[in-house]
């Protein structure tokens, strides 16, 4: 996969972050409780800071391997999908279950910038 693919991840998932920080502020405000606003906002939260992190790294493309970003970047989508999506499902429809699938997505961060670390790790020191 061309290494801009991630950087158009992050701006579709950077629209997303727009559009469903908004709907929580106003349309979901005389819906949600404050636990389920607190968690929408957590979601939305985790979706930005992701979303910037795919942006960023085409850039870095030149001190990693095709694979090695490759790895990275999906596992990131992987988890703004798991990690963000459950929250949003959790906050709306206040199924307590759907709170499970929440560190699978947090686990994905974790190896995401972990294998993005290592990388640049092996790229500065060899």
């Amino acid at each position: 996969m061309p290494a801009t693919f991630f950087a158009f991840m992050g701006a579709i998932f950077g629209i997303l972050t727009v559009g469903l920080g908004a709907f929580g502020a106003h349309s979901l405000k005389n819906i949600l409780d404050s636990y389920g606003q607190s968690i929408w906002e957590k979601a939305v939260f985790y979706q930005a800071i992701h979303s910037l992190l795919l942006l960023i790294l085409p850039g870095l493309s030149n001190y990693m391997t095709p694979k090695e970003l490759n790895i990275s970047g999906y596992l990131i989508i992987i988890g703004i999908l798991l990690f963000s999506g459950s929250l949003y499902i959790l906050a709306f429809s206040g199924k307590k279950y759907f709170g499970a699938v929440t560190p699978i997505g947090g686990v994905a961060f974790i190896a995401g910038w972990s294998w993005l670390a290592y990388a640049l790790f092996k790229a500065t020191f060899r």
